[in-house]
């Protein structure tokens, strides 16, 4: 298990480099996370929704993303209420419940789950969540050391060294343990590190006086991207600069949500939070959301609804996509208040007026894969759906896909996620805004090899053979 001092010490992209490392290795290999608090969803084939993080460690263990792969998801809805999705479907009722009264209805879930793929896989690589160091947490913890004792792992803690305090950080979350949890530990991590790791020392030999626990992996900062839980961190952290001759904006909503469909974009995007920084924007982009009314008004109380609009006016492409596809129509309404964020039932708000467009919030949730046929670039184009809206268009618009993509003018929007990790569609939506396409990323499983020699030769492999439950490496076998 990879547990981690803090949120974003790198948990996500440890365990899709073990899951791959292993995989080579010869082993028939799962991840597992019970809980993941994100609105970076993806689909299952069988239409099921599950964290994006836990998509990409089933790609890197070469196996079928499976809900049981994370059982619990909860997405943010506002600062205080997440809805629940339980074995990937969403869950009213367990959303109505205050955050400590869950764990009773989630726990057995969560077991289930656990034991399920320890019986069918030969190892499981468990993600934590946050830190274990959350005291005030331990009572209603269903995802760090009480997982780690119910699948007896052996855990090794990470943390951050880009941000500094390292040291300090895996001293205190250990003295924060409980005897038992520390049991457990079986060596630290320390990842993003730049520069000589010899300057380290004494430091790691210092952390194992005091703990008793050996620093057994020092992983280097890695120029690698994958899809991971916290999209808001990943924007921040990847804020676009933009070309000379121009950039994509988009908007950083409150609740954004699938974030990583726009890495294609590269350099080209820059996150925008004020009308002045769309001065520039050679195309627009209005990202899915997980509130769909609340960052509308985020939108209009910002400015940015009025320098969208103004923009489409001038000519600027604008894509909508799921949520931002509902922003750009006429209205969209909530009847049952589906969405919450503190909403009352049966409020509804005029959206941009970009698209005649009408959207609805329905109860019940749309999740599946889907393929369309794009008519204006010719292209097949694969995603995922993820939606409450049922949307009706009217006569203004053009509907290019039925419930799927519709086209006025340089707008555009669509229900489906994924779009521009089309190269065909990529190129044709930067070249209605004059832009040339990036460089493409390198291929998802290139990057997981990558990822995973990296991850492999700054650690202590032999350790890593020791808890998956074998000293030799099986692909030196066969």
């Amino acid at each position: 298990m990879v547990q981690g001092c803090t949120s974003n010490a790198g948990k996500s992209y440890l365990v899709a480099a073990l899951c791959r490392a292993l995989s080579n290795a010869g082993y028939r290999v799962a991840p597992f996370k019970a809980q993941n608090m994100s609105n970076n969803a993806g689909v299952t084939a069988n239409g099921l929704e599950m964290g994006r993080a836990q998509i990409v460690q089933a790609v890197a263990a070469r196996v079928p993303p499976d809900v049981r792969m994370n059982p619990v998801l909860l997405k943010p809805e506002a600062d205080t209420r997440s809805q629940v999705v339980l074995m990937g479907k969403a869950n009213a009722e367990l959303t109505a419940l205050p955050w400590r009264e869950r764990k009773p209805r989630l726990w057995p879930h969560v077991q289930a789950a656990l034991h399920s793929l320890l019986a069918e896989y030969e190892v499981v690589v468990i993600e934590g969540a946050g830190s274990p160091a959350e005291v005030n947490l331990r009572s209603s913890d269903i995802v760090n050391m009480r997982v780690a004792k119910e699948a007896r792992a052996g855990v090794l803690l990470a943390c951050d060294i880009d941000r500094g305090g390292a040291f300090a950080h895996l001293l205190g979350t250990w003295q924060c343990l409980e005897p038992d949890e520390r049991a457990l530990l079986r060596g630290f991590l320390l990842n993003r590190f730049r520069g000589d790791a010899r300057l380290l020392s004494p430091a790691p030999e210092w952390l194992q006086q005091q703990t008793g626990v050996p620093t057994v992996g020092v992983i280097p900062w890695l120029p690698y991207t994958l899809p991971e839980e916290d999209g808001f961190w990943a924007g921040d952290q990847n804020q676009g600069t933009g070309h000379a001759d121009g950039f994509v904006a988009i908007p950083r909503l409150p609740r954004v949500s699938n974030l990583d469909e726009f890495a294609p974009l590269g350099g080209l995007a820059r996150w925008v939070s004020t009308p002045a920084e769309l001065q520039g924007a050679r195309a627009i982009i209005l990202p899915g959301s997980k509130a769909t009314l609340s960052d509308l008004n985020w939108l209009r109380q910002t400015g940015l609804a009025a320098g969208v609009s103004r923009s489409a006016l001038e000519g600027v492409p604008v894509l909508g996509v799921c949520g931002g596809l509902q922003m750009l129509g006429r209205s969209v309404g909530d009847p049952e208040g589906v969405e919450g964020g503190g909403h009352a039932p049966g409020q509804s708000a005029p959206g941009l007026g970009l698209l005649d467009l009408h959207t609805v919030m329905a109860i019940g949730k749309t999740t599946r894969q889907t393929t369309l046929h794009d008519p204006e670039t010719g292209a097949t184009l694969q995603g995922y759906e993820i939606h409450h809206g049922v949307t009706e268009a009217g006569q203004g618009v053009q509907t290019l896909v039925p419930g799927l993509l519709w086209r006025q003018g340089n707008v555009r929007g669509t229900y489906l996620h994924g779009l521009l990790e089309h190269p065909a569609y990529l190129h044709a939506f930067l070249g209605w805004a004059g832009l040339d396409a990036p460089d493409p990323l390198p291929a998802l499983d290139a990057r997981l090899d990558a990822i995973a020699d990296a991850v492999q030769a700054n650690l202590d492999w032999n350790l890593i053979l020791e808890l998956a439950g074998t000293g030799a490496d099986r692909s030196a076998h066969e």
